[in-house]
């Protein structure tokens, strides 16, 4: 009998993209400044205002990214922020698979959001 292997996501060729468990164990920050190690973020500007909405998907998206170990996600994350700005999210396709295959219901949050957005757009026409 052989055993059923999930699929492989690679953020980057030869790096396998870091998905968490549970959504509830990410209880990272949710306000103020945050600044990314260099690790994560190299750019010029490593603090990222977690009150402007732009900041903060930005700094969700180089996280999931470039995340190679649990604790990273877990220091950076938190579970009710990444359903809520996971539709706005701009993520590779392999990162994103990653993640709605572990996390089902953030599938579900961007369908969701994308099915608010059309019906919107038919009553206002």
């Amino acid at each position: 009998m052989s055993a059923t292997l999930a699929p492989v996501h690679l953020a980057r060729p030869h790096r396998p993209v870091v998905v968490a468990g549970t959504l509830g164990e990410l209880r990272g920050p949710t306000a103020g400044l945050v600044e990314l190690p260099l690790r994560l973020w190299w750019g010029p500007q490593r603090a990222f205002d977690l009150s402007e909405p732009t900041m903060l998907t930005w700094m969700y998206e180089n996280v999931l990214r470039e995340a190679i170990r649990l604790t990273e996600l877990r220091a950076y994350l938190d579970g009710p922020t990444l359903i809520r700005v996971w539709p706005d999210l701009n993520l590779p396709r392999a990162v994103r698979a990653a993640w709605e295959t572990r996390h089902p219901h953030l599938r579900l949050a961007a369908a969701r959001r994308a099915a608010d957005r059309l019906a919107a757009s038919a009553f206002t026409r």
